[in-house]
């Protein structure tokens, strides 16, 4: 988890700090400091591994593979800005990596705490980290060099450091040295943030976690529109490490209510061993409402319930439950939605006709799998069905995993074992990037070898949200990288997109129209298998990591 926070982070703090190289300053009076957008607190990575808990982050994150992955990594951050602001820049004009490179270095190693403040009119940026005397007198004179070259803009020297005032908003940087502290400051006219820092405010007052965080997701996506593609509440983010694991730990800010959380109703009798994951979400309806992409399931989405899981007996074994008041008139719903908004298929890189009869919905010739909707009835009720490859019969779940969902208040639920699922996982997750149209991790990229030397040293992990007030969610989650093993596949293909920073793993090119398929004959439906009576006892999912989250314990 802290690789992919810290990557980003480090991305956006470099680019803030360069990008604000175009404009000019006036002087005011200082104000009172505007309310926090952003602030993210690292205790840097030597502090870390210093940690008495720090063994598990110091295996994953320091191990060769890992220091090769950085290295990448960060060659790549540090070309950015220069080729962002290309045709911006004069001609002759570098594109910075050399003086920037290093810098990144002192992101990942030392500590640091950045601040976005302001309005969404105008914005103060700030970044505090602490160094020596000669990294200090480094970054001082890299970024110096780098915006003098970019804006053509003479910076003047100042007191413990030097300014930089153009004519564009925001219109001012300034660099300042502050005890052990180097302030880098952006902003329009007037830095009364960083003024306060310089003037012996401790930018890491009350910090005592390895990493924290404070984002209002609906003001910063109002300076940045992509962010509100999604819909994210404002969030609080802590992480520490003990046990052996990291722990994540914070809270959402719903814009609006949480609706009514109807009891759980469980697929009882299709969930079996040997699992290797499970999840349970509810209360999601009104958010998915919202999303663009999900427009097609709306009619089918009479629940606001979903479970999903995963077995170790075939690494395409993921299944996905919905409750529905009415099997049949869901499938049916699903049907005429697919049918009529056909905008899902240019999501698909080959033209596979949709399927369907009174009990099933599919898109048969897909290689290697079976994806299909049935519908199915359960002793808990009815449900829709999703799976790519049969649910085959197994032992009893222990009883403790479904106990874990005996709380009122909770949201969302996530076990799994994370060694297990990085070993099946990419299968089903190439195979989908491939029929979706998008590049397949490489698995002699740096990032792939990075996943195989870390998974076999990965247990469980679990986590959990609940309802603690009519709009706040609190979570928690423990596990050896903070990350679960999804997470960590989606974590190594961004790092190993072609535009990375950017995302961009799409494969372009034109498809054929699909043609629309008429079965020849009606298929018999495929009966969900009832659950054994014994239990494997020798699951994995009676094996999961010691944590402070509630986990699945051992059977009796």
């Amino acid at each position: 988890m802290k690789k992919a926070i810290l990557l980003l982070l480090a991305l956006i703090v470099a680019a803030i700090i360069l990008i604000w190289g175009w404009h000019s300053y006036s002087v005011k009076s200082a104000a009172p400091p505007p309310p926090t957008i952003v602030r993210v607190y690292f205790a840097g990575a030597a502090n870390i591994s210093s940690d008495t808990n720090s063994a598990a982050f110091t295996n994953t994150f320091c191990c060769a593979q890992a220091r090769v992955l950085e290295s990448q990594t960060l060659d790549k951050l540090s070309r950015a800005p220069g080729a962002w602001f290309k045709s911006k820049l004069s001609a002759g004009a570098g594109d910075g990596s050399a003086q920037l490179r290093p810098l990144l270095d002192d992101l990942l190693r030392s500590e640091w705490v950045f601040e976005m403040r302001g309005a969404p009119t105008s914005q103060e940026y700030t970044l505090a980290i602490r160094l020596d005397d000669s990294r200090a007198q480094l970054w001082q004179t890299n970024l110096r060099t780098v915006l003098e070259s970019w804006t053509q803009i003479k910076a003047q020297n100042i007191t413990n450091g030097w300014e930089l005032k153009k004519d564009l908003p925001p219109n001012l940087v300034r660099v300042v040295r502050a005890t052990n502290w180097l302030i880098v400051a952006c902003g329009q006219d007037n830095l009364p943030w960083g003024d306060a820092w310089a003037g012996g405010q401790a930018p890491d007052e009350n910090e005592t976690n390895w990493l924290s965080a404070k984002v209002d997701w609906p003001q910063l996506a109002q300076i940045f529109p992509v962010f509100g593609q999604f819909g994210l509440p404002a969030m609080q983010l802590q992480v520490e490490g003990r046990g052996g694991n990291l722990l994540p730990s914070g809270t959402f800010d719903l814009s609006q209510p949480l609706p009514s959380l109807e009891p759980w109703q469980i697929p009882t009798d299709m969930i079996h061993q040997p699992l290797t994951s499970f999840t349970a979400i509810r209360g999601f309806a009104p958010w998915l409402e919202r999303q663009s992409w999900a427009q097609w399931l709306e009619p089918a989405a009479e629940s606001d319930q979903a479970f999903i899981w995963s077995l170790g007996l075939s690494p395409v074994q993921t299944f996905i439950a919905v409750p529905v008041t009415n099997g049949a008139t869901a499938l049916a719903q699903l049907g005429q939605s697919l049918a009529t908004d056909t905008n899902w298929e240019k999501y698909l890189s080959s033209p596979f006709a949709l399927y369907k009869t009174t009990n099933q919905i599919g898109l048969p010739g897909v290689p290697f799998v079976k994806p299909e909707v049935r519908a199915i009835s359960d002793p808990s009720g009815d449900f829709l069905f999703a799976d790519v490859f049969p649910n085959m019969p197994g032992g009893e779940p222990p009883p403790e995993l479904f106990q874990q969902l005996n709380r009122t208040n909770l949201v969302f639920y996530h076990w799994e074992i994370t060694s297990e699922r990085l070993k099946d996982l990419p299968q089903l997750t190439q195979l989908a990037l491939d029929l979706t149209g998008h590049r397949q991790l490489d698995q002699a990229s740096a990032s792939a070898l990075w996943l195989k030397r870390v998974a076999p040293t990965l247990g469980g992990s679990a986590t959990e949200v609940i309802q603690t007030g009519p709009t706040e969610l609190s979570f928690k989650r423990s596990a050896p990288t903070g990350l679960t093993a999804i997470e960590l596949l989606a974590l190594g293909e961004w790092l190993e997109a072609p535009n990375f920073p950017g995302f961009d793993i799409s494969l372009h090119y034109r498809r054929p129209t699909p043609r629309r398929h008429v079965p020849k004959k009606t298929h018999t439906p495929v009966v969900a298998p009832a659950a054994h009576t014994s239990a494997n006892q020798n699951s994995p999912i009676n094996r999961p990591s010691s944590n402070t989250v509630s986990t699945v314990p051992k059977k009796p």
